[in-house]
């Protein structure tokens, strides 16, 4: 056979291979034009193609590493030829330092291989959990990812859903509340999935924001961008001290860069808030607490800000709660376990950590969320060791008269004993600042933060309240 004639059924493969891809084309989506390469195009199983396409290519100019389930090839039956292909996608990442996309939509396993189909799944699990903290990982749900694939697809750093994909990993049908398991909404409700899309070009367009504000690996820095000043920054000037939902996205874009807020987690966790932005270009992990504070939202931030510590990505912290919500019976345990890993997270993050004390700081929320390096309040904010109404009944309660009343004695309590001046002059907090000047003090204390190194015990690894 002569050399030419090898090429041209080379060739014929390779197109026979990739026609009428979903697979394929969600892959050139997800990358800059022109820059997909793919990897092993000829491997089959059972004389068709594995289920499975991987390969490489660019995203604003950073090489990323991507596999797509082909659901047209065999329903993308997750077997030991599909593996192959994912494990050794994982092994380049390792070797080049590349962070992995992987987008999911299988009808399931290959159930015909029987144990070999375990191994399979086993393989990939071991690949992804192997390079946990090392490069960043962003799972693509766009179709059915059950059973075993779920729990690959969740071992990434992100999971981003459209919203007509399903995620579970037992099947809706014997589910106890299978009218909504595994559907996009309820995994956003449980903080499974980190962001949920209209659909599968959007879901596409936020890995691809999502990815080029993270860095290669845990040894590169993240990229620099070009910023302009928000345009929403005369909101500081009369911010309120009462944070809400909406008020806590409109914080954090009046201190960003323009156009570069990212809202990571949202509908999971009351009083949390979680986002990535640039400030004067730089990637930042924005966390805001307010309000009440539940065992989810201690969940929510406790992940982000374990991410974020993966790939020193710096965090600012902005601190508005009255502490963390009383717990029922059989809710107290979990909740003290989540609050303990809240606590935990921040003490060991070496990241560069800026607090921001924008209204009260009550309590163990106060203790578990101003852990930082540099700990700054607005000039009416309060810290105290109890809700100010519960300070005074415990402490001044002699001072409530007829002609003093209960709401006089709470407000002098929070101006002189629980306020920032007294925080400031016991040692509490570095310094004391304007609202309209806070991204000017941010962006200064994260620029002096940026030259940190932080040495450690000699240990295997911390143990995480579990």
């Amino acid at each position: 056979m002569s050399e030419q004639t090898k090429l041209e059924r080379l060739s014929a493969a390779r197109l026979e291979a990739g026609k009428a891809s979903s697979a394929r084309e969600r892959l050139v989506k997800l990358f800059d034009e022109n820059t997909f390469a793919e990897l092993d195009a000829l491997v089959k199983c059972g004389g068709a193609g594995c289920g499975v396409i991987t390969g490489y290519g660019e995203i604003d100019g950073a090489t990323v590493f991507a596999f797509s389930q082909d659901v047209s090839a065999r329903g993308a039956a997750v077997g030991s030829s599909q593996a192959k292909k994912i494990v050794k996608l994982y092994e380049m990442a390792v070797k080049t330092g590349a962070p992995v996309v992987g987008v999911y939509d299988s009808k399931g396993a290959d159930i015909a291989e029987g144990n070999g189909m375990l191994a399979a799944y086993r393989e990939i699990l071991s690949a992804a959990n192997n390079l946990s903290g090392v490069v960043p990982q962003v799972s693509l749900v766009l179709g059915v990812c059950g059973g075993l694939s779920a729990m690959a697809a969740c071992a990434a750093d992100f999971v981003i859903m459209s919203e007509k994909a399903e995620l579970f990993l037992t099947p809706p049908a014997v589910a106890k509340d299978g009218a909504v398991a595994g559907t996009a909404e309820a995994a956003q409700k449980s903080g499974t999935a980190q962001i949920v899309t209209s659909d599968e070009d959007e879901a596409i367009a936020k890995a691809r924001q999502l990815l080029s504000m993270l860095p290669a690996n845990n040894l590169s820095a993240a990229a620099t961008f070009d910023f302009s000043e928000p345009q929403t920054a005369s909101l500081l000037d009369t911010i309120e001290s009462t944070l809400g939902e909406t008020t806590k996205c409109d914080l954090v874009r009046a201190i960003a860069d323009e156009g570069s807020f990212l809202l990571i987690g949202s509908g999971f966790g009351q009083g949390a808030h979680t986002a990535l932005c640039t400030l004067s270009g730089f990637t930042v992990g924005m966390v805001t607490a307010g309000g009440v504070l539940d065992h989810d939202g201690a969940a929510r931030i406790a992940r982000f800000v374990s991410v974020c510590d993966s790939f020193q990505i710096p965090v600012v912290t902005m601190i508005n709660t009255e502490g963390f919500a009383p717990a029922g019976a059989e809710e107290l345990a979990g909740s003290i376990r989540d609050i303990a890993r809240l606590s935990h997270v921040y003490a060991e993050a070496t990241t560069p950590k800026v607090a921001l004390i924008t209204g009260s700081a009550v309590g163990s929320a106060y203790v578990a969320l101003s852990q930082a390096d540099l700990t700054l309040a607005w000039p009416n904010a309060s810290i105290s060791a109890l809700p100010v109404s519960a300070a005074v009944a415990f402490l001044k309660g002699g001072e409530i008269t007829a002609q003093k009343s209960r709401e006089q004695v709470e407000a002098e309590y929070k101006d002189n004993e629980a306020s920032a001046l007294r925080a400031a002059e016991e040692g509490f907090v570095s310094d004391i600042i304007d609202p309209k000047d806070t991204r000017e003090k941010l962006i200064k204390a994260l620029d002096m933060l940026s030259g940190k190194r932080v040495s450690r015990l000699p240990k295997k690894h911390s143990n995480l309240p579990m």
